[in-house]
């Protein structure tokens, strides 16, 4: 059985989170859905409340410390991406944008990315395609059609899948990811030595 790495940007400040909750759903799915296809998936969570500090310290000085760049790092090397976000005055969290923007920028290219986010109320469910979908275009990932929104009343026990649609279009998106990540030959991290000329390209040269 081959394998892929799937990295989860949590973007909640809280703990518990509603974020991370159905960030991991998402990532559960997008295993699920791997397993089927005969893929294990090797995933990595990255909540961003942990490397807040490191984010703002990264924005200040152009350097990021350990838990930070091993963040950086995860993302670079992911055949697939899980990134959720709560949304704040119709918008994702800054949080989640300054780790953004201190990506390396072709750190998503061509990645496969599912987009989640979580909101009080159904009001915020347009942030989805009106603020994260565009981000993420800008930075040159492979987003899937179905993006994932979830507020409070969405998480109710009570109801079916017609009248309480999130398991199912949570389901939905994971298998897109899947299918994506699948299709895909896996991301070859970078050796510590790739970048030095062997000993017969020295003498070649």
């Amino acid at each position: 059985m081959s394998e892929r790495s799937v990295v989860v940007v949590s973007g909640g400040l809280s703990q518990p989170s509603s974020t991370r909750m159905l960030a991991d759903r998402l990532a559960d799915a997008t295993v699920s859905a791997l397993a089927e296809r005969g893929v294990a998936a090797r995933v990595t969570v990255v909540e961003l409340r942990d490397l807040a500090h490191d984010v703002v310290d990264m924005t200040l000085t152009g350097f990021a410390r350990g838990p930070l760049a091993e963040a950086q790092e995860a993302l670079a090397a992911a055949d697939g991406v899980v990134a959720v976000s709560p949304v704040y005055t119709a918008s994702y969290a800054g949080l989640f944008k300054s780790f953004v923007d201190v990506l390396d920028k072709d750190a998503l290219r061509g990645t496969p990315v599912v987009l989640g986010a979580t909101g009080g109320t159904p009001r915020h469910s347009l942030a989805v395609d009106h603020a994260l979908r565009p981000l993420f275009a800008y930075l040159g990932a492979d987003v899937v059609p179905t993006g994932v929104f979830a507020a409070t009343d969405d998480w109710a026990d009570a109801g079916t899948d017609d009248t309480r649609p999130l398991p199912d279009r949570i389901r939905r998106a994971g298998e897109e990811l899947a299918e994506r990540v699948a299709g895909r030959a896996p991301v070859r991290r970078a050796g510590l030595y790739d970048a030095v000329p062997s000993f017969e390209d020295m003498l070649g040269a």
